[in-house]
């Protein structure tokens, strides 16, 4: 059988734990495991480009950003991440385009303030499956990854350490895999270069 959706996750999960017992638990593992897989997966499917109206010198960020990739200012001109003291020292420069920016708590601050549109390049959350919405990219892509990290909730609420480290194990594995994929895909046989100035 393979997994194809929220509902055959569950019934593996419950499988391959052993666990069938509490599958009215497992809604909540899933949460668990989603949170710390948006902690730790960086992959070019949980890209995504949005607008950003910045009034007054900032905005709020979208509701399921992780973290920026890139910040574009209105002309297309890269906009570079700043240390917060910056922008406070520089809070009094006058008009301009933007030059910085910088992440405080859900919002987006631009150096110099002002009214500015941007675009924004960001990761953001895996979108959570749940009966109602029953399959997103990552289950599509890699099923293996959803299936050892529900598993691995499920030891740890057992308080099963050997099960919990294998099951880990088994998702790290994916995990790789999922992200060596997505190097690949994106770099190919791309050669390296550095850039800057040469000592």
């Amino acid at each position: 059988m393979t997994i194809s959706d929220y509902a055959s996750l569950i019934v593996d999960a419950g499988e391959y734990s052993g666990r069938n017992d509490i599958a009215h638990l497992f809604p909540r593992f899933l949460g668990l495991a989603e949170l710390k897989l948006n902690r730790a997966l960086r992959v070019s499917e949980m890209e995504h480009k949005a607008p950003i109206a910045v009034v007054d010198g900032e905005a709020p960020l979208p509701m399921d950003f992780l973290e920026a990739r890139q910040v574009l200012s209105a002309s297309g001109l890269p906009i570079r991440a700043v240390a917060l003291q910056q922008l406070a020292i520089n809070a009094q420069a006058g008009a301009g385009p933007p030059l910085g920016y910088v992440i405080v708590g859900n919002r987006i601050k631009v150096l110099p303030g002002g009214d500015h549109g941007l675009t924004m390049t960001y990761y953001r959350k895996i979108p959570p499956l749940s009966p109602v919405n029953p399959t997103n990219w990552l289950l599509e892509k890699a099923a293996d990854v959803y299936l050892y990290a529900l598993v691995e909730e499920i030891a740890v609420w057992e308080r099963d350490a050997g099960k919990a480290g294998a099951a880990q194990e088994l998702k790290l594995m994916a995990l790789s895999g999922l992200k060596i994929g997505d190097e690949r895909a994106r770099w190919g046989d791309a050669q390296m270069t550095v850039g800057g100035a040469t000592p």
